[in-house]
């Protein structure tokens, strides 16, 4: 059974960690020159792909004892949002243009960018430590992939407009004060 308010926890946090990424950009540009939904298509499969390696990595972080899974969630959390904090803003890089508009090239290629620059990246990590902590890898895998999803979505479409309206800088300060929470909840879970 998929928990809502699991699922409504995740979507938030990977949502806002995703929001200052490069694939977000990545997805602008490819969708700025190509067909949003041929970019969607391949970036939407890409991140399925992540969430389902991420989910199955934290379930097998639940076999271990609950104390040290916490213990080691916290420290993860904290890890992540001091790399928020200390992330540098000019990495950028440079998308490959398909020679055509077909959907294959198009979803070809934004699915190996996303498939390639997201691996390790901080939500894949995120959503790892999500399913261990909360043991429900079907309600942590939907929201990270609904996140992940309208993050493209909303990078592809209407990425140049939000940016314009909330400061890059105040979405990932909240995104690691999240991150901050939820790593000193679970230290404080592992300790009591």
């Amino acid at each position: 059974m998929i928990s809502i308010s699991v699922t409504a926890l995740v979507f938030g946090v990977v949502f806002l960690a995703e929001l200052p990424d490069k694939t977000a950009l990545a997805g602008l540009v490819l969708g700025t020159r190509y067909r949003a939904s041929y970019v969607f298509a391949g970036v939407a499969a890409a991140f399925t792909v992540h969430v389902v390696l991420a989910v199955a990595a934290g379930s097998v972080l639940t076999l271990l004892p609950q104390q040290l899974v916490h213990a080691l969630t916290g420290v993860l959390f904290l890890a992540g949002a001091a790399m928020l904090l200390m992330k540098g803003g000019g990495d950028e890089e440079e998308v490959k243009q398909p020679e055509n508009q077909s959907f294959w090239k198009v979803s070809g290629a934004g699915f190996m960018l996303i498939l390639v620059a997201e691996f390790g990246d901080l939500t894949q990590i995120m959503t790892a430590n999500l399913a261990a902590r909360y043991d429900d890898p079907l309600s942590v895998g939907l929201g990270a992939v609904l996140a992940l999803w309208a993050v493209a979505g909303l990078g592809i479409v209407g990425g140049k407009a939000l940016m314009r309206r909330v400061p890059l800088a105040l979405i990932t300060k909240i995104a690691a004060l999240l991150m901050l929470g939820l790593g000193v909840w679970s230290l404080y879970e592992a300790i009591a």
